[in-house]
């Protein structure tokens, strides 16, 4: 397997162009299996589940090209409702397909799905909205199967704003008799790209980004063409190694005001920022604790847990990190502690004492976002790191190592044992 040879104590700087958000694309391209037709996807990265999904969408019967980051999704030959189990497997945003499978065929079958294991993700609320709005669900010998003669609007009220469940209720109620409304909805800025596109194709959705969506059934879609947003988490990761190294970035490609409460937080920790329309610059040079409680957006994204909390190591004082939404998500701690950091957990909560600096040592990315948190420590820490397991870290960063050299980080690929 390869992995990274990380050479620290390097301040990056330069510019760096942020990709579109894997966030978006997956539940983007499947929705593209609600109609008939090619569908064309800009700025979609190359990334290890963008290319899981793709796999899917083929089984299906899509015929999908790709033009450097251009995707052409052919839906014309999808005749299949039913995903193989070893795919489902793959990755936690294949749970998207339900959706639009159940509104283009009134039926699906599919596995309890896979992906990184930060903790316990039930999809019931995915099952509780495709029920109110007609579904008749199953889950039996490790799959559920959904079918519904006709769908019709309802109204669906979540206990908690699941983006997931909330993208699938979308899905499944723009081929939906009647108005759907769903209640206490997610609001992360992905929804409202999922609804742009989904309007393009003729869908009538309105109230992404706020918690009541409305959605009012039409009774077919056409094939469009949508530019995928940038990629959040990939943004911040940036900024917080552009904090961390001590350097001075700018990162592009992105909309700041998505950022908020990211860059409002490193302020806090010392940052300096200067936003512009479409950037933020970014340099720091002493850093201070801070405390974070992650929070559905618009609170801090449970995503940037990671980065920030290896930011945190090498901050002066004491700093607080409190993870309220995935209960298995501070994996990362004990390889940062392999480079020095003196991190306690306790339940949900991480208790971070600053250290001078970090040490290189052997570590191993234990998730995706784990993944990215022990790339920032390698860049600051004193000596040579190695991380294992970059898989992981490519399921959502595009070309991460690339990028790095390209603002002077000393990162390489290589082959691993």
């Amino acid at each position: 397997m390869e992995k990274f040879i990380v050479k620290g104590e390097v301040q990056i700087s330069g510019t760096v162009r942020i990709s579109g958000a894997k966030n978006a694309t997956l539940p983007i391209m499947a929705a593209t299996l609600l109609c008939s037709g090619i569908s064309v996807i800009h700025d979609v990265p190359y990334l290890r589940d963008i290319q899981a999904m793709q796999d899917i969408l083929t089984v299906l019967g899509a015929k999908i090209t790709r033009q450097g980051h251009t995707m052409l999704i052919d839906t014309t030959n999808v005749y299949k409702a039913e995903i193989p189990e070893h795919l489902m497997r793959e990755m936690r945003a294949s749970v998207f397909l339900m959706g639009p499978l159940l509104g283009r065929f009134r039926k699906v079958r599919v596995s309890y799905p896979g992906g990184c294991a930060i903790g316990p993700r039930p999809i019931n609320l995915h099952i509780k909205a495709l029920e109110r709005i007609g579904a008749k669900v199953d889950e039996s010998f490790g799959y559920i199967d959904a079918e519904a003669e006709e769908l019709s609007g309802g109204e669906v009220n979540f206990d908690f704003p699941s983006v997931g469940a909330t993208e699938n209720a979308i899905m499944a109620a723009v081929l939906a008799k009647g108005t759907t409304i769903i209640r206490n909805a997610a609001r992360e800025p992905e929804i409202v790209d999922l609804q742009a596109l989904l309007n393009k194709m003729g869908a009538k959705v309105s109230g992404a980004g706020t918690d009541t969506i409305r959605i009012d059934g039409v009774n077919k879609l056409m094939p469009a063409e949508h530019t995928v947003m940038f990629d959040r988490i990939e943004a911040g990761t940036f900024l917080m190694a552009g904090v961390m190294t001590r350097g001075d970035i700018l990162v592009e490609n992105i909309i700041p005001e998505y950022l908020f409460s990211v860059t409002d937080k490193l302020q806090d920790i010392g940052a300096q920022i200067i936003t512009g329309k479409n950037s933020i610059r970014i340099r720091a040079r002493e850093l201070r604790g801070v405390d974070i409680k992650t929070l559905p957006y618009p609170g801090f994204p449970t995503d940037l847990q990671a980065p920030m909390l290896s930011l945190v190591t090498i901050a002066k004082g004491t700093s607080i990190i409190t993870e309220t939404i995935f209960e298995n998500r501070f994996k990362h701690v004990d390889e940062l502690t392999r480079m020095g950091a003196k991190i306690k957990v306790e339940g949900r909560t991480a208790v971070i004492r600053g250290v001078p600096k970090l040490t290189g040592a052997i570590v191993a990315a234990p998730d995706l976002r784990a993944g990215s948190a022990l790339v920032l420590a390698a860049l600051t820490a004193e000596g040579t790191s190695e991380i294992e397991q970059v898989y992981h870290i490519e399921r959502g960063y595009e070309s991460i190592e690339k990028k790095l050299q390209a603002l002077g980080a000393q990162i390489v690929k290589a082959q691993g044992n």
